[in-house]
C-alpha cells in the first residue's frame, strides 16, 4: 500500500469526543496512498484508546452528539518532534474545548506554524489557533458557525462559502497560507483534495481526459466509514460520486451505523453514525454512466439483497464489464448476484458462509483481494488498502 511512494508524514491530535468522521476519513484517506499518519493524544501512550463521537443534525435546532466507537493511538503524544512531519490534522470535536486550554497542545499547534507547516483544522479545532495567536492580522478562516464571533474577537477573517441552500452546496475549505479550515464534514471531499495538493500530490489518471464514476448502492444501517471514507476519498481524486438507493430520492437520508468492538465482547456494538444523503434518484441511474459499482458493508446489504431492483443492478454492472467492489458485508449482496462465483475473494467471518456456497474462493491470508474486475474487502478496518485496490484498478495514481 503506497510502497512506492515518496514517504510524507503527518500528526493528528486528538482527545476523548473528537468527531468520529473528521478524524477517520483522512486517516484511513492518507494511510491509502503512503502517508503516513500518527495519532497521539496528551496524557496518553500508544495502544490507549480516545472514544469518538458522530455530530449530526437530528431535527432539533442545533446538532445532536452520539457516542460510536474508538481509535487506538499509534504513537506517543511526548515523543512528538514537529520537525518531523510535514502537517499536523486536528478534527473537530469536544475534546479541542479541553485541550486548547493545556499549554503543551497550543505550543505543538504554534511550534507547526513556527515552522511552516501544514496545519488542517475542522469544525471546531480553530480553537486552537485563536489560542496559539494565529489568527491575527486578518487570516482568513471558516469553521462551524458558532465559532465565527472569536475567530473575529481573535483578529482572523471569517471566510463562509456563498450560496449554501443544502448540504449538497457545501464543497469548499479556505486555506490561507499554510492554514487549511473547513466547517466540517460535510465538507471532507473537497478538503482532502485541498490537503492533497498541499502535500504536494500529484493525482493521474491512466486514461486520458477520462474521471472514473461510481455508484454507491446502499440502504437504511450502511456502515457509516464504509460509506463515508470510500465516498469522500474519491471525491478528493476528481471522480463523479453518487449514492442510490432503491426506495429513497434524491436528498433523502439512509441512517449509518458503526460498530464498536468493547472489551469483553466477542461481537461489536451496534450504534447509529451520522446520517447519509442520497445523491440521484433510482430511476436517473445508467449503468453506462459509471465505471465501478461498490456495495458498503453494514445491514444494508441484507435490505438490499431482498429487493430484486438492487440485485439485477449488480448483475448489470458484471454483465456489462464494469468493476464491481464491496466491503464486509457487502459481499452478502454481491453472493446473491453471482458475481462472485469462481473469484479469489476477501472476507470476514459474516459472509464466509455466503461467499462460500456462492462459488466464492477466500483467501485466507488477504484482508483486501483484486481478482480481474472484483475488489472485495473483509471488514471496514480494511478500508486503506481497499481505497488503494481500487483507485489502482480503476487508473489512479497519487505519487506525493
Amino acid at each position: 500500500m503506497g510502497s512506492l511512494m515518496a514517504h510524507k508524514s503527518v500528526l493528528m491530535l486528538c482527545g476523548e469526543f473528537m468527531e468520529a468522521y473528521e478524524t477517520i476519513v483522512p486517516l484511513y484517506v492518507l494511510q491509502a496512498f503512503g502517508v503516513s499518519v500518527h495519532c497521539v493524544s496528551p496524557g496518553r501512550k500508544t495502544g490507549d484508546k480516545c472514544v469518538m463521537a458522530a455530530h449530526d443534525l437530528l431535527g432539533l435546532e442545533i446538532y445532536t452528539e452520539l457516542v460510536v466507537d474508538h481509535l487506538t493511538l499509534n504513537a506517543n503524544f511526548d515523543d512528538v518532534i514537529p520537525d518531523h512531519y510535514d502537517a499536523i490534522i486536528i478534527p473537530g470535536g469536544r475534546f479541542t474545548e479541553l485541550l486548547s486550554a493545556e499549554e503543551k497542545c497550543v505550543s505543538l499547534v504554534a511550534r507547526f506554524a513556527e515552522l511552516k507547516k501544514l496545519i488542517f483544522t475542522s469544525c471546531h479545532s480553530q480553537l486552537f489557533l485563536a489560542a496559539a495567536g494565529l489568527l491575527t492580522g486578518g487570516m482568513k478562516c471558516t469553521a462551524f458557525e458558532s465559532m465565527k464571533p472569536l475567530i473575529e474577537l481573535s483578529g482572523g477573517a471569517w471566510w463562509q462559502q456563498a450560496g449554501v441552500q443544502t448540504l449538497f452546496d457545501i464543497t469548499d475549505c479556505v486555506k490561507d497560507g499554510n492554514f487549511v479550515s473547513t466547517m466540517g464534514w460535510p465538507t471532507l471531499g473537497h478538503s482532502l483534495k485541498v490537503l492533497f495538493e498541499s502535500l504536494g500530490s500529484k493525482i493521474s489518471s491512466s486514461k486520458e481526459n477520462h474521471q472514473p464514476s461510481l455508484l454507491f448502492l446502499i440502504g437504511d444501517c450502511v456502515e457509516d466509514y464504509s460509506i463515508n471514507v470510500p465516498f469522500k476519498a474519491f471525491q478528493a481524486l476528481g471522480c463523479k460520486v453518487d449514492a442510490v438507493t432503491p426506495t429513497k430520492k434524491r436528498g433523502e437520508k439512509c441512517a449509518t451505523i458503526v460498530h464498536d468492538l468493547e472489551d469483553g465482547r466477542q461481537l461489536p456494538t451496534e450504534k447509529f453514525g451520522h446520517n447519509f444523503y442520497v445523491t440521484v434518484a433510482w430511476d436517473d441511474v445508467s449503468v453506462d454512466d459509471y465505471d465501478c459499482i461498490v456495495v458498503p458493508g453494514g445491514r444494508s446489504p441484507e435490505l438490499l439483497v431482498m429487493n430484486p431492483k438492487a440485485v439485477e443492478l449488480v448483475k448489470t454492472f458484471v454483465e456489462k464489464g464494469k468493476f464491481v467492489a464491496a466491503i464486509g458485508m457487502g459481499n452478502w449482496l454481491l453472493a446473491a448476484t453471482g458475481a462472485l462465483k469462481k473469484k479469489r475473494c476477501a472476507s470476514s467471518y459474516g459472509t464466509k458462509v455466503a461467499m462460500k456456497v456462492a462459488g466464492g474462493e477466500i483467501v485466507e491470508s488477504e484482508r483486501c483481494v483484486t481478482d480481474d474486475k472484483l475488489i472485495t474487502a473483509a471488514s471496514t478496518s480494511d478500508l486503506p488498502d481497499f481505497l488503494y485496490a481500487l483507485s489502482t484498478a480503476l487508473g489512479l495514481s497519487v505519487v506525493f
